[in-house]
C-alpha cells in the first residue's frame, strides 16, 4: 500500500503576516478623491458617517446633498442619514446653514471640509482623531435656529469620547442652554467637546455636575469686534493717457508723471 503523502500548507513569505488585510494598490491617474486617514480611521464617527463624508467630498460643487436626496440615492433611511450628517457637523467635517435668497426662498447651504477645523477664511474646494490640544476655530458659526439641537446632540455624544460622561435625557435638556451659550460666543462644537472631555478626574462621580461646572466656569468671553477694514484707495483715470490707477485724487498715472520732465525738456 502506498504511504499517503502529507502536503504542508504554504507558508507566508518571510516578513508578511499570515492574517489581516493585504493591499493591492494601483496608482489612480484620474477620477479619484483624496481622503485623510483622520476621516477614514476616525475613532468616534460611525461607519455610515465616514462613508457619507467620503461620498460628499467626492462630489462636485453644487451637487445635492439633502437628506431626502441622499436617502433616495442610498439604502439608508432618512433618520440614519440625518444622524450621520449631525455626526459630521459635530466633528467639523460639515456645516449647514439656512439662507434666504433675494426672492424670499429659504435654502440649506452645505459646506464640506476635507480637514476639520479649517482656519477662518479658507476657500471652499470640491472635492479626526480626538484632538490632543484644543482645536483651532473653524470659519462658519452654527445658525441660531439649529443651536439648541446641536447642543443636545453634542451632549448626547459625549459618551463616544468619554464613556464616563453618559448623561440622561433630562440632564441633556437642562444642560443644552449652557452649551448654546458657548455657541453664541462663536465657539465651535469640537472646542466645547474638548473642554468637557479632557483631563477628566478618576472616577467621575457626578457626570452632569462636572459638565455643568465646566460649561459655566470655563465659558470664554465674547470675541472683540473686528477692526474696520482700511478704506480702499479709489480708482482714477489718468488725464493724459486714460490709464486706470489708484490714487486719492485725480491726476496723472506714474508713467505719465515720470515722462513729464522729458516732455518739458
Amino acid at each position: 500500500m502506498a504511504t499517503p503523502q502529507v502536503i504542508a500548507a504554504p507558508r507566508a513569505p518571510s516578513g508578511v503576516p499570515a492574517a489581516g488585510v493585504q493591499h493591492v494598490n494601483v496608482r489612480h491617474t484620474n477620477g479619484f478623491t483624496v481622503i485623510g486617514n483622520h476621516l477614514a480611521q476616525h475613532p468616534q464617527l460611525s461607519l455610515l458617517a465616514i462613508g457619507l463624508a467620503a461620498h460628499i467630498q467626492s462630489l462636485p460643487a453644487g451637487a445635492r446633498v439633502g437628506i431626502k436626496f441622499l436617502s433616495a440615492r442610498f439604502p439608508e433611511s432618512e433618520a440614519r442619514i440625518a444622524a450621520a450628517l449631525r455626526e459630521l457637523e459635530a466633528a467639523g467635517y460639515l456645516h449647514r446653514s439656512r439662507v434666504r435668497l433675494p426672492d424670499g426662498q429659504v435654502i440649506t447651504r452645505t459646506t464640506s471640509y476635507n480637514q476639520p477645523h479649517a482656519p477662518a477664511g479658507a476657500a471652499p474646494t470640491q472635492a479626526a482623531h480626538a484632538p490632543a490640544a484644543p482645536p483651532r476655530q473653524p470659519a462658519p458659526p452654527i445658525p441660531v435656529e439649529t443651536r439648541h439641537r446641536a447642543a443636545a446632540d453634542l451632549l448626547a455624544g459625549l459618551r463616544r469620547h468619554a464613556p464616563q460622561l453618559a448623561l440622561t435625557e433630562r440632564e441633556i435638556s437642562e444642560l443644552a442652554p449652557a452649551v448654546t451659550a458657548w455657541f453664541d460666543r462663536d465657539v465651535h462644537p469640537a472646542t466645547v467637546r474638548h473642554a468637557l472631555t479632557s483631563d477628566l478626574p478618576t472616577p467621575v462621580r457626578h457626570p452632569a455636575g462636572l459638565v455643568r461646572n465646566r460649561l459655566t466656569a470655563h465659558l470664554p468671553p465674547p470675541l472683540p469686534d473686528a477692526p474696520a477694514p482700511a478704506p480702499a484707495v479709489p480708482l482714477q483715470d489718468c488725464d493724459l493717457c486714460d490709464r486706470v490707477f489708484r490714487a486719492p485724487e485725480p491726476g496723472h498715472c506714474r508713467d505719465c508723471r515720470e515722462a513729464e520732465p522729458h516732455r518739458a525738456a
